[in-house]
């Protein structure tokens, strides 16, 4: 499995799942441009992966960052065929805690949906067209299994990933015809990063590391304009089904 043929973009890169990821992505052969808002951390991820990274720090929910990135990516080298949709956050971020829907501020709601959901919709409506270009193309966006069911206490984060669920599939519906894959791809449970540091000692039990997406990303963007697309499922699965 290589991927010396693929340009990717990966949001949210700069720690956690994303900069596992990315630097996973550039062992095994790609250009991977890493973004996130802290450019210090993003300069970290780079100087530990083993291969071509380029770091353009970006807000996803600022349309003109984006913009940017892409268009970055293009002049460095010529296409982007690979983007993992992987920015994301939840209440724990805002509060520590997570809170019932009737107590969570409403600019909190708008800004948890704005980063879920409008950045995965930036980041594709920006690279899309390169991919139609170049005839192929693979969007992994990073989902949960809180896109598949309910559950108290998180209900902007579930919100967010039952519509990243919906987004991922009316790409893939949109765009197989020109070659390009869309899937969701979760983790499967709880991932010792940030995003769960508030918790209490007792409830990290079980969690997961944070490369625990890294081989069924990596086959997912080795797959080809001819693979799986309009699914979402976590990473053990997607091993499973992928052999």
């Amino acid at each position: 499995m290589t991927l010396e043929t693929e340009t990717v973009i990966v949001t949210g890169a700069s720690r956690g799942l994303g900069a596992s990821m990315a630097k996973r992505f550039a062992r095994e052969g790609a250009t991977v441009v890493v973004t996130a808002r802290s450019e210090s951390e993003l300069e970290a991820v780079a100087a530990e992966a083993d291969g071509e990274t380029l770091v353009v720090p970006a807000d996803v929910t600022d349309e003109a960052a984006v913009r940017a990135v892409v268009e970055t990516t293009i002049d460095e080298y010529g296409a982007v065929t690979g983007l993992v949709n992987n920015a994301g956050i939840g209440l724990l971020n805002m509060y520590g805690e997570q809170r019932v829907l009737h107590d969570v501020e409403t600019e909190d709601f708008r800004q948890i949906l704005d980063v879920n959901v409008t950045g995965v919709f930036l980041f594709s409506k920006y690279v899309v067209p390169h991919m139609i270009d170049a005839g192929r193309g693979t969007i992994l966006n990073i989902s949960s299994g809180l896109g598949r069911r309910a559950a108290a206490k998180w209900g902007p984060y579930v919100a967010s990933k039952w519509a990243l669920e919906g987004l991922t599939r009316t790409q893939a519906a949109e765009l197989e015809a020109y070659g390009i894959t869309v899937n969701g791809l979760d983790p499967g449970g709880r991932v010792a990063t940030a995003f769960w540091d508030h918790l209490p000692e007792d409830e990290r039990e079980g969690v997961l590391e944070p490369d625990v997406m890294d081989d069924a990303a990596t086959r997912l963007l080795a797959q080809g304009p001819d693979g799986i697309t309009g699914e979402s499922m976590p990473a053990d699965e997607w091993e499973q089904r992928l052999g």
